[in-house]
């Protein structure tokens, strides 16, 4: 069964594939919208419908909403700031944070940041203090601490190589796999409880690599695009395009395949038709530039907006993804057989 939550002529969606929209209990989701004008965060019940706004003010950070693990506080960026409600917990001067990630044990933040030509990771306790600036030479996106070992962060470098990890305090940077920009790897996340990193080679399969030996090995032959391990790791949510073919659960031990619905996504973004990262000569032809802030303008990797980007609800009997199947996006559930 799938629904449609939100509706309207502004732009609605879910936050981003890596992290939960539903609040504990599954009975109420929170999402984005631009119905205020820019971007500020609400909350829906499943049931009622009933919407209520979260946050005001200046814009939010569209995709980075994240629930702490104590379930009552939504933790966003906006400008230099990362929030949790109306508690401003770190302030990075002159400076924009995009994505943020909460350890699982919720005592720790992290954040990527743009400065001028400055780039890295934001780390700060929840309470605000400990803060660390962490450079990095390139752009970053997708921060994740690890769920076994909350002193470890994984990001993504833009472009190649892609995958890294740096303890909290800064120590121990390291790239963990060397490939060029024609092995186009996106997407990566941790497969649950294992520890483990999983991680698309767009568009040709969907791959693991062990924590601690960096053994790679595949896991099936497919588009797999946005992908969200469930807590377990045992089964792996996500998108396809080129073709898309729907949404789909994959069997993280077999590479089994289900197919859960179609999204009716337009899934937007002139580089998804190749199998490699955008070059300078793709972003002129496009007349735009990389936005790691997921500007909606973006032709290149999207508009984001225009992208499913699957995720699981607490108990996992549900799946919430973003639809602009009606010519706007909107926010949509589906429901899981668990047998």
């Amino acid at each position: 069964m799938i629904r449609r939550l939100t509706g309207g002529p502004h732009i609605n969606h879910p936050t981003y594939f890596l992290q939960s929209s539903f609040f504990p209990g599954d009975r109420e989701l929170f999402f984005t919208s631009y119905r205020t004008g820019d971007a500020q965060l609400f909350a829906i019940a499943l049931e009622s419908g009933e919407t209520r706004q979260l946050t005001s003010g200046a814009p939010i950070h569209p995709f980075s909403a994240a629930l702490h693990p104590g379930g009552d506080t939504i933790v966003v960026t906006r400008g230099g700031g990362l929030w949790a409600g109306d508690r401003r917990i770190a302030e990075l001067e002159g400076g924009q944070l995009g994505e943020c990630s909460i350890s699982r044990d919720g005592e720790w933040l992290t954040a990527a940041f743009q400065r001028g030509a400055e780039r890295g990771l934001v780390v700060t306790r929840f309470d605000g203090t400990g803060q660390t600036i962490i450079p990095f030479p390139r752009t970053v996106i997708h921060p994740q601490f690890h769920p076994l070992e909350p002193e470890w962060i994984e990001f993504s470098g833009d472009p190649a190589p892609r995958m890294h990890r740096v303890r909290r305090d800064g120590s121990g940077m390291e790239c963990l796999y060397r490939h060029g920009n024609d092995e186009f790897i996106v997407h990566e996340t941790f497969l649950g409880a294992t520890g483990d990193i999983v991680f698309t080679v767009w568009p040709f399969a969907l791959r693991r690599m062990d924590w601690t030996t960096r053994e790679m090995r595949t896991i099936v032959e497919f588009n797999a695009w946005h992908i969200a391990p469930d807590r377990a790791g045992a089964r792996i949510l996500c998108d396809t395009n080129h073709p898309d073919r729907g949404l789909y659960l994959i069997d993280a031990a077999s590479g089994a395949l289900r197919h859960l619905c179609d999204s009716g996504s337009s899934n937007q973004g002139s580089q998804w038709r190749m199998s490699r990262y955008a070059l300078a000569e793709d972003f002129l032809a496009a007349r735009n530039t990389l936005s790691w802030m997921e500007n909606a303008a973006d032709t290149v990797y999207g508009p984001q907006h225009t992208h499913p980007h699957p995720s699981w609800s607490t108990g996992e009997g549900m799946i919430a993804f973003a639809s602009d199947r009606t010519g706007v996006t909107q926010v949509y559930v589906a429901e899981v057989d668990q047998s």
